[in-house]
């Protein structure tokens, strides 16, 4: 298996007035590829800060980060930006949709940002949107559509680049615990075609889909180790992925 991320002696801090805060405190951890990885901690344990330097939305104080084989620890915001859209698809807790496009739309804009062609990109973003049931909906816009039903435009958005990594905050956390199920056979399913996933999460339950779970306390990886009790579920019977 080849390595997708490599943290090693990852620190961030963050002044506050006179004090330093220290959110990462010596990080070092590897995810291969396909693997289904889920990282948590409790409110203030550095999985929000780990999250964001992952998926390059912030860089660490000190420390290595490898994505995909590329030093991005020290890239300007630039440089940042075209890693995140090549390189990392994201899946967040509030959809992060516009509201007056369709779904089309929505999930063409990475396509768009990357200099992709309007055919190319529309033929690409069906296939995403395909791949996630939502191909009887594509010229719906979101307040048209249910909770779940947007959640799984935000992760089709997320597939359309086809990534290294899926990168999901809570992907569950605005819907209801049927819904929620729901989404997270749906990410059973993308990791069996072989995505690699990590999910961020502050709840048991969801992190039991993951193969591998690391958890954090005051900046530092407190356990790694295997999930013993690995929780699967079947989508509903209404819901499909092409």
């Amino acid at each position: 298996m080849s390595i997708i991320i490599r943290l090693a002696g990852i620190t961030k801090v963050y002044q506050v007035g006179d004090e330093s805060v220290h959110a990462l405190d010596g990080i070092n951890l590897s995810v291969e590829k396909n693997e289904y990885v889920a990282i948590m901690g409790p409110s203030g344990s550095g999985k929000s800060t780990l999250m964001n330097i992952v998926g390059c939305l912030d860089t660490p104080t000190s420390g290595l980060y490898e994505l995909n084989g590329t030093n991005v620890s020290e890239m300007n915001d630039n440089q940042l930006a075209k890693v995140r859209n090549k390189e990392i698809g994201f899946v967040f807790q509030t959809f992060n949709l516009l509201a007056r496009s369709d779904i089309l739309h929505n999930v063409e804009l990475p396509l768009i940002y990357g200099g992709i062609s309007s055919s190319e990109r529309k033929h690409m973003a069906r296939e995403a949107i395909a791949r996630v049931g939502l191909s009887d909906r594509i010229h719906h816009k979101p307040n048209e559509l249910s909770g779940g039903q947007r959640q799984r435009v935000a992760i089709a958005r997320a597939l359309v680049t086809k990534p290294s990594i899926l990168l999901a905050d809570e992907p569950t956390g605005n819907l209801d615990s049927k819904t929620g199920n729901d989404i997270m056979a749906l990410f059973d399913t993308l990791h069996k075609e072989g995505n690699t996933i990590v999910l961020v999460t502050h709840e048991e339950d969801i992190a039991e889909h993951a193969h591998r779970e690391i958890r954090l306390r005051d900046g530092k990886v407190e356990r790694d180790e295997p999930v013993k009790n690995r929780r699967i579920v079947q989508a509903s019977s209404n819901v499909g992925v092409a």
